[in-house]
């Protein structure tokens, strides 16, 4: 009895060791986590940064000016062996009548045939042009080309508006891959919202139509992506900020 005594104080002891350890590794986990989802929204700020900044190879202004919804995918990771595919993790946000909303994470998988051996990472920016591609974008999934119609968007800041591209493609899609900015066909690749990183940035799960619709207030780590859409969709103002809908509220803790 002595001896199982003596024993307890230590098995308490190396229990509450055990505890504390895995207690800091989930929170280590959720620092990283939420460091991953920051660094993408700067990154994403950082690519339409640079293709805007080369005006004969950057989105049209008439583009952006008319958007409804932009989204950024930078690093998308494209691999063909065989049969190509690609995966990637980005941002979108969506024009509402207090300016744009806070960012819904998402993410872009899709397959396309190829023969061509090797792997490459690559920007992508996909703009949505009417209220009909908002509302599929809204629906929280839907596959380029069968829900939406979409097409290699037009390249060149200057580029007429004369064009018939807002008749024909919901979603205009666009890449950047070694320095080459220009239209891509993505037709055939799933738009989800990333359920993980949404509760991640906004501390619960929130929807996808709540994000967009702008009931949800932005977090601070969003202001630079959110600056770089405002400023090439000719919505900001110097040093304007972006408002937030009436009645909204932080989301975490829901």
């Amino acid at each position: 009895m002595t001896r199982m005594g003596s024993m307890l104080p230590r098995c308490l002891i190396a229990l509450g060791a055990g505890f504390l350890l895995l207690a800091g590794m989930a929170w280590s986990a959720d620092d990283k986590d939420r460091s991953d989802i920051d660094k993408r929204l700067d990154a994403s700020a950082k690519v339409l940064d640079e293709i805007m900044a080369t005006p004969d190879k950057a989105i049209p202004d008439k583009v952006m000016r008319d958007a409804k919804c932009v989204a950024v995918i930078p690093s998308m990771v494209k691999v063909a062996i065989g049969i190509g595919g690609s995966h990637g993790k980005g941002v979108a946000t969506c024009r509402t009548e207090n300016g744009w909303s806070a960012p819904a994470p998402i993410t872009i998988t899709g397959g396309s045939w190829g023969l061509q051996l090797g792997g490459q990472a690559v920007d992508l920016v996909m703009v949505v042009t009417n209220d009909q591609g908002m509302q599929h974008l809204l629906s929280s999934k839907f596959k380029l080309g069968a829900d939406a119609s979409a097409a290699a968007g037009p390249v060149g800041r200057d580029t007429g508006a004369d064009t018939d591209w807002k008749m024909r493609a919901e979603v205009l899609t666009y890449s950047r891959a070694r320095g080459v900015f220009a239209g891509i066909d993505l037709n055939g690749s799933a738009v989800t919202q990333d359920k993980d990183e949404t509760r991640i940035l906004y501390g619960s799960f929130v929807p996808f139509s709540e994000i967009l619709g702008g009931k949800v207030r932005p977090k601070e780590a969003s202001e630079p992506f959110l600056a770089a859409i405002r400023k090439y969709s000719s919505q900001a103002k110097e040093h304007g900020q972006l408002k937030p809908a009436a009645g909204t509220a932080e989301t975490a803790g829901r």
